[in-house]
């Protein structure tokens, strides 16, 4: 018999467990409500850039604190162009050289993914994304360059949001407009500035083609622009460009 005013061991044990279970309740159902706030948050931003354009990313926020650290007063290259002000090339290279089916697919290229799971698998290494620039647009605004499955998961539900509401033309504007072209360079129509002392419409086949293939990695082909690499995947690039389709 246990001693009066003495709780069982076990009574105790069982206060405890519920008591534990109800602390991760909370947590669980606090995290869902957070979670879930989150992506209200991102909603609201795609709305309002539906028609609106970004004045600013996530991608810049994060490249100017990074410019900010070795020059306090740094400033990043970026004006905002319409569609109409884009060369007819950059937008057919960058389709070629990024996402050959973005005008088909809802979001996801599944076989471009699944050839990239291939090359990673051959590689050893991540040496392919097979992201859409759906994809790849949903990072810009909204994410970090980091990788992890948690930003992966992220990136498809604002990806998923972007294919609903916005047409693809517009997916492919805001696209050109803020990526990052360069050290602090964002965008067609800074790049053009940077690179040719041009403006995004007039850029030529070969400046487009040049630029798309410089998209992947921007701030090393800044440093280095005259890389063998970039000029092969040029060459590349612009062969493709014919077979490229823009939005309807």
């Amino acid at each position: 018999m246990s001693r009066p005013g003495i709780a069982p061991k076990a009574t105790v044990k069982s206060h405890k467990l519920i008591r534990f279970l109800r602390a991760v309740k909370w947590c669980v159902s606090l995290a869902v409500i957070v979670f879930f706030l989150i992506q209200l948050w991102f909603f609201g931003w795609i709305m309002w850039w539906k028609w609106m354009p970004p004045v600013e990313t996530r991608f810049m926020q994060i490249r100017l604190a990074e410019l900010r650290k070795t020059k306090p007063d740094a400033e990043l290259s970026y004006h905002w162009v319409p569609y109409e002000q884009i060369s007819p090339h950059l937008k057919r290279a960058v389709i070629a050289a990024e996402d050959a089916h973005f005008a088909a697919h809802y979001g996801f290229d599944w076989k471009g993914i699944q050839i990239a799971m291939e090359k990673n698998a051959q590689k050893g290494r991540f040496v392919a994304g097979g992201s859409t620039i759906s994809q790849q647009l949903a990072k810009n605004l909204f994410l970090s360059p980091q990788r992890s499955m948690l930003r992966k998961g992220e990136e498809a539900i604002v990806t998923l949001m972007l294919e609903t509401f916005w047409d693809k033309e517009r997916i492919l504007e805001v696209y050109l407009n803020v990526i990052e072209w360069g050290n602090g360079v964002f965008g067609a129509e800074a790049a053009a500035q940077h690179y040719y002392r041009t403006n995004a419409v007039s850029l030529s086949s070969w400046q487009a083609a040049r630029l798309a293939a410089m998209v992947p990695n921007p701030r090393y082909y800044d440093k280095n622009p005259n890389s063998n690499a970039l000029a092969r995947k040029t060459i590349i690039i612009q062969g493709r460009m014919a077979a490229s389709r823009l939005p309807d």
